[in-house]
């Protein structure tokens, strides 16, 4: 990956799984990665990059619900330039930049949600996303608020 548009591409592709992986309860695991990632570039610039990731991230958690869209659109061209610069500086990086898209496209492709149930004895569970029809009961899903 030795070409500004492959290093565009990774670094566009690192930015979105960024931001996504900020607004998730997982983000201390991912930062971990990011961690290792920056230490590409020594001790020191890694300290400072992850500065500002983590300013990114607090900018994003402290954003209004309804600017958190812009807030995130933002973000990602920011952490672009801030990625698209350091591959430039790190080539060899683009390669692991790439896993760690690919690590978050993998764990976040299941669809649902996982539920687990405990000592529901003599009750019964219903998730659904949609209307549920089981003999005389009926449940119907609330339509989509706008």
């Amino acid at each position: 990956m030795s070409d500004a548009l492959d290093v565009v591409q990774v670094a566009t592709g690192g930015a979105a799984v960024f931001v996504a992986e900020m607004a998730k309860s997982g983000w201390d695991a991912f930062r971990r990665a990011v961690v290792h990632f920056f230490r590409l570039g020594g001790e020191e610039n890694a300290e400072e990059e992850l500065r500002l990731v983590d300013a990114a991230r607090v900018r994003l958690l402290e954003s209004p619900d309804g600017e958190r869209d812009t807030v995130m659109q933002a973000l990602q061209q920011q952490l672009l330039i801030q990625l698209a610069a350091f591959l430039q500086k790190h080539p060899d990086g683009a390669v692991e930049l790439q896993a760690l898209v690919d690590r978050s496209e993998e764990s976040g492709s299941k669809v649902g949600a996982q539920v687990n149930v405990h000592h529901n004895t003599g009750s019964q569970v219903l998730l659904a996303g949609h209307d549920v029809n089981a003999g005389d009961f009926t449940y119907r899903a609330p339509e989509n608020e706008k």
